[in-house]
């Protein structure tokens, strides 16, 4: 997932330039059964698109921008960029300083924060409606005037290896999740973890940020969501005063390797200190939009939860696991994987445990589920993705996510894929994908 351009950003104008750009409203939405309201597409001449989703029924709004890069855009031996960056971008440019941004947006009542995945970064700040206008004005000042001082980047570097150790090296079970994707992986950039190897992290210099900044973080590359109470015609005013004198930059799109079928099983063991074991089995699965991510999806629910198989077979009636889960998200760029996994009540359940797994898949397999599950499991798919929209950050995540992956309108599809969805398709979906030449089994083995 790791790839660095060395194109440059031609010509960069400061936030408080007001050039003529012409604006244009591509399209619009009358809005959707998901609660999102009217959602208006604009497009600057720079190539920055706006997404603007009004919500009135509070006085507060959700600014978010999103970057078309993630750990899918590095290559070997550089990875960890995009997230590293992502840190950086808190350290200032000359107009706001470091913490400056932050402290702004905390002093009118609001809040911000930042993540990085394999396919993107996205930043966002939650605010007052009246107050949105500061989100776009430091937004597009670190868009194009990020410092990457020096000393910045050396003391920023041991914050991040930190990090990685904490989250990852020093938790046993995240730790065995990030080898079983390295092994489920060898020629697509899902191989890598989003915050990077710690060699390459400690092996980052500010040039290398430097041009995966200039690389990536421009307006063609970016897309902006407002969900809330706003004018729509007031916030393209002040994102077009902003963000239309930023130069927009070639775009080279990554040339990800595709990732051969699997043709045999593959197995690890992460021996570390833990209080319990854990068993990971993954497959390789399709992504949104692909016809059988519905499918997948509502399988993943037939066996999630209190209710679902995995509790009721693995761990209530046999007793040999603390919890046991199936995992599936479809929105990802590329294919990704379906998970399957449990922590055994001791080291002595962890043969047993990972052969109910697979029995319980074997099961899928073999029968169709009834009716009533299936149906159970798009309720419950429906009514959480409905209600996650009374925030009004959740609205504009999901229009980021789906952009992302192909599209906006996308989502207006998932309900409706979803809910097409039989007895028959999961089923089907579960012989094609869940074999045991596509698994990769990884167990952790607890250290005195």
């Amino acid at each position: 997932m790791k790839r660095i351009l060395l194109l440059l950003i031609c010509a960069l104008v400061t936030a408080s330039c007001t050039p003529a750009v012409n604006v244009t409203n591509e399209s619009q939405s009358t809005g959707s059964n998901l609660g999102t309201g009217n959602v208006k597409e604009y497009r600057l001449d720079n190539g920055l698109k706006v997404l603007i989703s009004e919500d009135h029924k509070a006085p507060v709004a959700s600014f978010q921008i999103w970057y078309n890069v993630g750990s899918i855009n590095e290559t070997r031996g550089k990875t960890g960029l995009s997230h590293f960056l992502e840190h950086m971008m808190f350290k200032g440019t000359q107009r706001y300083g470091s913490k400056v941004f932050s402290n702004l947006v905390q002093k009118n009542g609001g809040m911000d924060n930042a993540g990085t995945t394999r396919d993107y970064t996205v930043y966002y700040q939650n605010l007052a409606s009246d107050r949105i206008n500061l989100s776009i004005e430091m937004e597009a000042d670190r868009m194009a005037n990020l410092l990457l001082r020096h000393e910045d980047v050396s003391s920023e570097k041991k914050v991040v290896m930190e990090e990685r150790r904490m989250r990852i090296e020093d938790d046993p079970q995240d730790l065995l999740f990030e080898e079983v994707a390295a092994k489920a992986f060898t020629m697509h950039p899902y191989h890598n973890p989003v915050i990077g190897w710690m060699d390459d992290i400690s092996s980052l210099s500010r040039e290398d940020l430097m041009r995966h900044y200039k690389t990536y973080y421009a307006p063609n590359n970016a897309v902006i969501i407002v969900a809330g109470d706003v004018n729509p015609e007031e916030i393209m005013k002040s994102i077009t005063k902003n963000f239309g004198g930023i130069a927009a930059v070639q775009i080279k799109a990554p040339s990800i390797g595709t990732e051969p079928a699997q043709t045999e099983q593959r197995r690890l063991t992460v021996k570390k200190q833990a209080q319990l074991p854990f068993v990971l089995i993954a497959y390789h699965v399709p992504s949104v939009p692909q016809r059988d991510a519905f499918a997948l999806d509502v399988l993943s629910q037939i066996f999630s939860g209190k209710s679902g198989r995995l509790y009721q077979d693995v761990v209530k009636k046999e007793k040999l696991a603390i919890n046991a889960f199936a995992s599936y998200s479809g929105l990802y760029k590329s294919p990704y994987l379906f998970f399957w996994g449990g922590t055994p009540n001791d080291t002595k359940s962890i043969n047993r445990l990972e052969s109910a797994l697979f029995k319980e898949i074997d099961g899928i397999v073999a029968a169709a589920p009834t009716e009533r599950e299936v149906q159970k499991a798009k309720n419950q798919i429906e009514a959480a993705f409905v209600m996650g929209q009374d925030s009004l950050f959740f609205q504009g995540e999901v229009l980021g996510m789906f952009e992302v992956i192909g599209g906006w309108r996308l989502k207006d599809k998932y309900l409706d894929g979803v809910a097409h969805v039989t007895a028959s398709d999961v089923q089907a979906v579960a012989k094609k994908y869940f074999t045991r030449q596509n698994s990769t089994v990884g167990v952790l083995i607890p250290e005195d």
